[in-house]
């Protein structure tokens, strides 16, 4: 099993190391930065053993972070407010702290040698190539941890890893189970579909105005315009204070001398590929490129797997080593400018790699990086002087509470304006964070009249804001959302006649009966591959319904409204799979049996654990 940890380790570090800090791990060793809490403020206990309010806070900020990250201006801060949400943090703090219960229990470790080796080959802790103490002191302590802490969850993730891959290890299917699922995964179906729209209905339909009054009362609170504020705002920030940093050529020349070994660039090359997933298919396209290789780009853009650089001929653009998987880029490193690859296989599938550039390699002179040291080193003054403004910022902000005219002065900042915002938040993303929002529309900032707290909105960016204009709660009025609200009510009413009418012709289909004036459009032929876009549940119950007797009919409501009626006219069934692509779905079917495994198992932990949980005090935990 150390093995398996040993030729995961890189794969794995590297997609975590920089944010480890963002796996929400209850973790043995974190006990070690965090029992001085008060045992009161403890949320749950998992055998005896705390889940404290600053771990919760800590996975809270966290899930954040990861939502911020996926969802991008979407994301709502108040998302993490609901119980649900905060509910799941907990149970994924108990989950992991009853798989490293377990994992010490049964004797899973890491010796410090082996933990110690494979820090030392993380990338992003070398210079030069080589393992460097300080670089490692230096990131660890930019995510907020001391290289013991980091060390002590690193350990216990891959303890945890460690366990799981034990429970997967030798799972299997049988071989009957392994063929039908590749044979199902490869059916085709010959379908044609009806479309009934709520449209098609509400030509029919008139709206009572008494209805539509009804349906404002009814849903009244779906038109409260909550209560907002105008702001006026300072930032303190590295950016801000970058602006304001000068560095003198004496500095750059030193810097530029310090660290020329960081401006010798590697080699790159560029390069194209066309990715196959079956080997049969691969090798008649590398066969039709020997024949004609200025077809590469027309083969790419019609036959390759890969979305992202199919539509530019299979361009990939320049890449040094380490940007592609192994047998690629062992492949593309091995070739001459023009060449064609034969098939290179990776976890990906089958590639065809056209060498299309070589860029040397080499050392940058001073003033092509000039500028870019330039930054470097503004951004190394400005979060110097950040520390030192910080406290300044934080206590004239609170001991002036009548204006924000006073810091502003005295740290050279602009007072800027915001336009209304309400508790739920802004578009302006520094003035988005729920803690600032809180303190706007406290008593203190609203009645009183006093600046809010200096607040932390991100790394290294405080905000202290003061309430200029305030609006309270109100409802928007009837007149001016009724025509919008017919609108809304006829549509509702010509949907449900649509379910409806899509319903009753369903049960009528299925009984062999004929149904007047369906639509029906041409037929197609798909599998679950080329449908995809059709949508989960639409796929499903193609697939599901049954082809004992065709045509087979079902449908499905649309999630835009109306009902969809499918006919099945054919099932195809597979002839021979690819050896490679039925290798693929045994290896699914063994994954899903394995998550089931896990899941069992963790479910049998928690059957078995003395849990507690203080559900009253998730919601005062800040986040």
């Amino acid at each position: 099993m150390l093995e398996i940890i040993r030729d995961r380790a890189q794969g794995l570090i590297a997609k975590v190391i920089i944010g480890l800090i963002t796996i929400p791990f209850a973790l043995w060793g974190v006990d070690s930065y965090i029992r001085g809490g008060d045992k009161a403020d403890n949320l749950a206990k998992v055998d005896g053993h705390e889940i404290t309010r600053q771990e919760f806070g800590q996975a809270l900020k966290e899930q954040q972070e990861r939502m911020r990250g996926a969802m991008g201006e979407r994301f709502d801060p108040a998302i993490l407010d609901r119980p649900e949400v905060r509910q799941s943090v907990l149970d994924g703090l108990v989950q992991q702290r009853l798989l490293a219960t377990e994992a010490n229990r049964v004797g899973f470790n890491l010796p410090d040698t082996l933990l110690a080796s494979i820090i030392a080959e993380i990338p992003e802790f070398q210079q030069e190539g080589k393992f460097s103490q300080a670089q490692y002191e230096s990131m660890i302590r930019a995510q907020g941890m001391t290289p013991t802490v980091f060390e002590n969850r690193l350990r216990q993730n891959l303890v945890i890893q460690q366990l799981l891959e034990g429970l997967s290890h030798g799972v299997a299917a049988p071989h009957t189970a392994e063929d039908m699922i590749a044979r199902l995964a490869e059916q085709q179906r010959e379908i044609s579909q009806a479309m009934l729209t709520p449209e098609q209905y509400m030509i029919q339909l008139k709206v009572n105005p008494a209805d539509v009054k009804a349906y404002y009362e009814k849903h009244r609170d779906e038109f409260l315009v909550p209560e907002q504020a105008r702001l006026d705002y300072v930032v303190l920030s590295v950016d801000e204070l970058q602006q304001q940093m000068v560095i003198s050529d004496e500095e750059l020349k030193k810097y530029y001398d310090e660290h020329s070994a960081q401006y010798n660039d590697p080699e790159q090359r560029r390069a194209s590929h066309i990715l196959i997933a079956e080997r049969t298919q691969a090798e008649q396209i590398l066969k039709e490129l020997k024949q004609n290789p200025a077809k590469f780009e027309d083969l790419a853009r019609q036959y390759s797997k890969d979305p992202g650089s199919a539509v530019k001929g299979g361009d990939l653009g320049y890449f040094a080593r380490g940007a592609m998987v192994k047998p690629f880029e062992d492949a593309a490193f091995g070739m001459k400018g023009g060449e064609i690859s034969g098939l290179v296989q990776s976890d990906f599938g089958f590639h065809i790699i056209k060498l299309t550039a070589i860029r040397q390699g080499g050392a940058r002179s001073f003033d092509e990086v000039r500028g870019a040291i330039t930054q470097e080193l503004k951004k190394q003054k400005a979060v110097k002087k950040f520390a030192e403004l910080a406290e300044t910022f934080s206590n004239t902000v609170y001991e002036q509470p009548d204006s924000l005219k006073p810091v502003a002065d005295a740290l050279k900042l602009k007072v800027q304006s915001s336009q209304w915002i309400s508790k739920k938040g802004t578009d302006i993303p520094l003035l988005k964070h729920p803690k600032l929002l809180q303190a706007v529309f406290s008593e203190d900032s609203l009645k009183l009249k006093r600046n809010t707290e200096a607040v932390e909105v991100a790394p290294n960016t405080l905000v202290a804001a003061r309430v200029t204009e305030f609006k309270t709660a109100s409802y928007k009025p009837f007149e001016e959302l009724n025509t919008e609200l017919a609108k809304r009510l006829l549509r509702e009413q010509g949907n449900a006649m649509a379910v409806k009418q899509g319903k009753d012709a369903l049960a009528s289909l299925q009984k062999g009966d004929a149904v007047a004036d369906l639509k029906w459009g041409a037929t197609i032929l798909i599998n679950r591959e080329n449908a995809s876009s059709m949508g989960k549940d639409v796929l499903n119950q193609i697939f599901r319904a049954d082809s004992g007797k065709l045509p087979a009919y079902t449908g499905i409501e649309s999630p835009k409204g109306g009902y969809l009626l499918i006919k099945v006219s054919k099932v195809v069934e597979p002839g021979a799979i690819d050896p490679e692509k039925k290798k693929s779905y045994a290896n699914q079917l063994r994954q899903a049996i394995a998550q089931e495994y896990s899941a069992a198992y963790l479910a049998s932990l928690k059957q078995k654990a003395d849990i507690s949980i203080k559900k009253e005090k998730l919601e005062k935990v800040e986040h």
